[in-house]
């Protein structure tokens, strides 16, 4: 990891991140129009090709799901539940009601809240199934009311879906899940094939090709955002644990190309921390594509003092942000960028990750700048109304026309005055 003085560099480079660009909008354009022009059996084909799996039937049966679930082991299924619970109890306080507004004569403004008719969920199923995410993608879609929740993820070898996610798409209340990943699966959703209904949005994580296929398709659906790779800073101090510290910023280190950056006033916790990640990389599984993150994206940055270091927090705009500090809530107020922030030494984000009731799908690569963490809200639209009666309409139209001839728009201003003729 680099080792930057925040007092002898420009911001730019603390801001730096290394990333491998590789331009894939030219395949992903031809997987989807592929699958639009040959549906299932497009779909098929990507399948033997990319996943090594022969799939005859899309559609997984309703069935597989309780097997999935019923084959659990007990200690797991009551982790997942538990989990699901927690999700629950925390996106149920996003759900937001319209309103209806009659404070003057004759006149009724209002919003009405309903859900979207039908949500696409993508869940990654390759080297690391992610049944976290089908609970925190499709729980609050369920909270939202929305009366269909497609969910695909890649089959694998013989042609399933990982058993772990079908327990947690059980668990979580998802209506159809489909064997197929990749940008086709998104082009899939988005424009619907013999088997896979077309969907009015489409949320999940998933590999640059999965990324660049919703921003695509961005337009014919709705999309949640487009995701890049994982990022972490941690804020520590000197009574700080290096062992703590340094497995935190592995957490994210162990996703590819992930970000992990740990801003300190101890030049003592930052040697500390050098030397212990060194020592556990050497005992973690993953601990290739770890190396690889931390050399390209890790970096450990002295700062004066802790607000120092949540100004540059706030510059960075972190997926993740830990405060392993005393007193973590004093510096909550100050933080204005930030997905998801973990607050005291106590509190890893794997908390978040995995069982806390927050959302761990959240805005990467400095998008907390104007980004938020998936909610309810997403799974929801919003449409105005509004109620002029004959009294009301008079005393308004002629300001109306007013308005629209500034504009150059007679068309506007004859219709505000049309019914002061009759």
């Amino acid at each position: 990891m680099k080792i930057l003085d925040a007092s002898q560099v420009s911001l730019d480079e603390i801001l730096g991140r290394g990333e491998e660009k590789q331009d894939i909008s030219g395949v992903v354009a031809g997987i989807i129009a592929d699958v639009k022009e040959n549906g299932d059996s497009a779909l098929r084909r990507y399948a033997r090709a990319f996943d090594h799996a022969e799939v005859d039937a899309l559609e997984v049966p309703g069935e597989m799901l309780d097997e999935a679930l019923a084959s659990l082991a007990p200690g797991l299924r009551e982790v997942l539940e538990e989990a699901a619970e927690n999700i629950r109890a925390f996106h149920r306080r996003q759900v937001q009601n319209g309103f209806v507004i009659s404070d003057k004569p004759g006149v009724v403004l209002g919003q009405k809240v309903a859900p979207v008719e039908k949500v696409g969920v993508y869940i990654p199923g390759g080297t690391a199934p992610l049944p976290s995410t089908v609970l925190m993608d499709c729980i609050p879609a369920k909270i939202a009311g929305c009366p269909e929740i497609v969910l695909v993820s890649p089959p694998a070898c013989r042609g399933d879906v990982h058993p772990s996610i079908l327990a947690a798409a059980k668990i979580a209340g998802v209506d159809r899940v489909f064997r197929c990943g990749g940008a086709q699966a998104v082009a899939a959703l988005a424009y619907g094939t013999e088997s896979v209904p077309r969907v009015d949005k489409i949320v999940g994580p998933g590999n640059p090709f999965v990324q660049e296929a919703k921003r695509q398709v961005f337009g014919q659906v709705g999309i949640d955002m487009i995701a890049g790779p994982s990022d972490i800073l941690v804020i520590a101090d000197g009574k700080s644990s290096p062992r703590h510290v340094a497995a935190d910023l592995l957490s994210q280190a162990e996703h590819d190309n992930g970000c992990a950056v740990l801003v300190t006033d101890s030049p003592a916790l930052a040697r500390d921390v050098e030397r212990e990640m060194e020592r556990q990389l050497a005992e973690l599984p993953t601990r290739e594509t770890a190396r690889a993150s931390l050399e390209n994206n890790g970096k450990i940055i002295l700062v004066r003092d802790i607000p120092e270091a949540v100004r540059i927090a706030n510059a960075l705009a972190p997926e993740h942000l830990e405060f392993c500090v005393d007193e973590p809530f004093a510096y909550l107020g100050q933080v204005k960028n930030a997905g998801s922030v973990f607050l005291g030494r106590s509190c890893p984000e794997a908390v978040g990750d995995y069982f806390g009731g927050t959302n761990h799908t959240l805005p990467t690569y400095g998008t907390a700048r104007y980004a938020s963490a998936l909610s309810v809200e997403d799974f929801v639209k919003k449409t105005q109304f509004v109620y002029y009666s004959e009294d009301a309409l008079s005393a308004a139209s002629g300001k109306i026309a007013a308005f629209a001839r500034q504009e150059g728009l007679e068309a506007h201003a004859r219709s505000a005055l049309a019914r002061e003729a009759e």
